[in-house]
């Protein structure tokens, strides 16, 4: 027996980049829940920004945040706890970094050499959030409230956003370019969790276990190669994230769009 895992990205993916509705994802949604499929959101959100959506999109298994920092696995999904997690909040959380303080402790070692160059997140108001993400005022208090990496909000030049990634990155730091942000954080990814995460399935269920991705952004690549199977969806704001791995497919239509395009071709839903 072969189970089949579909890992999924949020903004720009599963949730339309502007508006964030799922709706046009729904027939693949439904689909995959006749069949049992698991979809697990894997995105760069946080814990709190995702329990409000999981509810709406209608998912209650695992889940990755804040880019493969954390794995989190609801309580019975399983049978047996699984390996090297701790207990929180009702779930078994399996963390592969370092808590935000620390990131936010190197970012203010450099802070001096790019002032007025980018804002940090833990510093900006919901107002601002806001501004930066298009997010209501409930759902920006929300994504404020991060446990593991800290995003940056560049506003200077290129040319100087690549000195900054080099500066953190001599402090040990692993930036990660999403759709907005440079997320600072840990030697944590997207892949390194679906990963960990689909070994588990494995030695829970006796199976083997087939893995889709489906993405839109640089911070999805090592997920989209971690996978069996890549699906690249396209964006109205950045090109197609540059993949490194054979069986890879690109949507047509974007966001919720493309996701139910490809998902419905791919595993004849």
């Amino acid at each position: 027996m072969t189970k089949t895992l579909v890992f999924t990205d949020m903004d720009g993916t599963l949730l339309d980049h502007h508006t964030y509705s799922f709706d046009a994802a729904k027939p693949a949604l439904n689909a995959l829940d006749e069949k049992n499929i698991s979809v697990i959101p894997t995105t760069s959100k946080t814990f709190a920004e995702l329990q409000p959506l999981r509810k709406s999109i209608g998912l209650d298994g695992p889940f990755i945040i804040e880019n493969g920092a954390a794995v989190f696995i609801p309580h019975g999904f399983f049978k047996q706890k699984p390996t090297g997690t701790v207990w929180v909040d009702g779930y078994w959380c399996k963390s592969f970094i370092s808590n935000q303080k620390y990131w936010i402790k190197l970012i203010d070692k450099i802070n001096a050499d790019f002032a007025g160059e980018f804002k940090q997140f833990s510093k900006m108001s919901v107002q601002d959030i806001q501004d930066a993400t298009g997010l209501d005022e409930a759902s920006a208090k929300l994504a404020a409230k991060r446990q593991f990496g800290e995003p940056v909000l560049w506003t200077g030049s290129e040319e100087r956003k690549l000195a900054f990634i080099e500066a953190i990155k001599e402090r040990g730091a692993y930036p990660l370019e999403g759709g907005r942000f440079v997320h600072v954080s840990g030697n944590c990814d997207k892949g390194q969790a679906l990963k960990w995460l689909a070994q588990e399935f494995q030695k829970q269920h006796n199976c083997k276990v087939r893995t889709l991705a489906l993405g839109d952004g640089k911070n999805d690549i090592a997920m989209l190669e971690a996978a069996h199977v890549a699906i690249r969806i396209i964006s109205p704001v950045n090109p197609p994230p540059n993949v490194k791995k054979e069986e890879v497919y690109t949507s047509t239509l974007p966001g919720p769009e493309g996701w139910n395009e490809m998902l419905t071709q791919l595993l004849s839903l």
